[in-house]
């Protein structure tokens, strides 16, 4: 078969650099010390913006919480973070699990959870009291007021305010924000955030109400509170923000030429979740029995919904890592079984746990990054593929493969034995010529 013949029938996408002994990476400037970061201006450094949001998300903070203890009081305000931090880790740890095949830095995360749980969570009590004060005022009927503000104002208000993290994120981190996983565990961290808050002022208050009649037990308000928004609802916020993730995540994935279709997803997401929380509030202000059949018949099928549709993408991103890195395989920067290890999180844990035992934890914690690296790499030829990708695509496939260089004589046995370990079987893609194209060659 003929050369020509040989490439048209490999598959499309970005060519790869044939891997040399020791390659040059001239793409990178040498400034970047192999962490590829633009020459910025003073105000838009990294350092001052995160000093600025972390500062203004305390003072939100600490606003927020002396709003919280004048209304519960200080034995309601204590014995509401005490009940509301309960289901605060299994959430955090559901959507860390879910970002395991790439995991995102902490401090996105973090900076999440602190917008939900302060800056959302100020917008929300400021704007729905303020609503809903305004509608009594006008309606003079303050029952009326009381049910527009939970089925109307209340969704809205707080989702745009949830909401506003995702897009922070996506704007200014994102090489960290790259399809559906990441969307949804922004959304996750900062919704699970916002209820922190919301449960507190929810707990707090009804222990107040407990304290001025004398009730206890199961009798109590509190009882009642803690088991419909602790134990039957604790995914509920998560639930209507990451519908706004999701569509955050499939613009993350869409061309850069697609314009309308980048705004519109968003949107729509924005929408769903601020219609999905309307419904379940206003299903609490119609009854018990509107309550428990919107919960039958709605939140525990959607939630089910979004469970598997959660754990389907973190599968695709495997598949997304088992089908762009035979290409760096074929080039020699991966040995062949590289890939189909990379694609397994089992196979991973064992190349991990190999090197411990070699080698050291310091063995182990270079094939960790290895991993995340890799990973990083066959999702940015992912979104190259698809017309996703910035100017900056060829200095940013330098510093991965530069990283990857530099932990290949540790990480590459430990991934082959992790390979052999687990019986997984390498097919070689179709033959590319990548000699035409090497920027990566000796000085």
């Amino acid at each position: 078969m003929s050369e020509s013949s040989l490439q048209h029938s490999a598959p499309p996408g970005p060519a790869v650099p044939a891997y040399e002994r020791e390659p040059s990476f001239d793409a990178v400037p040498e400034r970047s010390r192999w962490r590829y970061q633009p020459r910025r201006a003073l105000w838009r450094s990294k350092a001052v913006r995160a000093a600025v949001v972390f500062t203004l998300l305390a003072l939100c903070g600490l606003v927020i919480l002396a709003m919280v203890r004048e209304q519960t009081g200080t034995h309601g305000f204590l014995v509401g973070i005490g009940l509301a931090l309960l289901p605060v880790p299994l959430l955090m740890a559901a959507f860390r699990w879910l970002d395991r095949v790439e995991p995102g830095p902490w401090w996105n995360l973090l900076f999440s959870f602190a917008w939900g749980a302060c800056a959302a969570a100020l917008v929300a009590i400021i704007a729905n009291t303020f609503a809903t004060r305004w509608i009594a005022t006008a309606t003079a009927d303050p029952s009326a007021a009381d049910t527009l503000g939970a089925t109307v104002i209340a969704p809205v208000v707080e989702e745009s305010a949830k909401a506003a993290a995702v897009l922070l994120v996506f704007l200014f981190r994102r090489r960290d924000f790259t399809g559906i996983v990441d969307g949804v565990v922004i959304a996750g961290f900062t919704a699970t955030g916002f209820a922190f808050t919301e449960n507190i002022l929810y707990l707090g208050s009804a222990f107040l109400e407990d304290q001025e009649f004398g009730m206890s037990g199961f009798a109590s308000v509190t009882a009642a509170t803690f088991f419909v928004r602790i134990v039957m609802s604790p995914f509920a916020h998560p639930l209507f923000t990451v519908l706004t993730g999701i569509g955050f995540g499939i613009a993350a994935l869409t061309a850069r030429r697609k314009r309308f279709r980048r705004v519109a997803l968003p949107v729509l997401g924005l929408v769903l979740a601020m219609g999905t929380h309307a419904l379940w509030n206003g299903s609490a202000a119609f009854g018990p029995w509107a309550f428990y059949a919107v919960y039958a018949a709605f939140m525990v099928p959607a939630f089910g919904l979004l469970t598997w549709l959660a754990v389907w993408s973190r599968q695709r991103e495997l598949r997304t890592v088992s089908g762009e890195l035979p290409a760096y395989a074929a080039a020699g920067w991966l040995s062949p079984a590289e890939p189909v290890a990379l694609s397994s999180m089992r196979a991973r844990g064992m190349a991990r746990d190999w090197a411990a035992r070699t080698h050291g934890k310091a063995a182990a914690r270079a094939v960790g990054e290895y991993e995340a690296f890799a990973t990083s790499l066959a999702f940015l030829r992912h979104r190259a593929r698809r017309g996703a990708v910035g100017p900056d695509f060829l200095a940013r496939e330098q510093e991965l493969l530069h990283h990857l260089w530099q932990r290949k004589e540790v990480a590459g046995p430990a991934l082959t034995y992790a390979a052999r370990a687990t019986g997984r079987v390498w097919t070689p893609p179709p033959y590319r010529d990548y000699g035409g194209y090497n920027p990566y060659r000796y000085g």
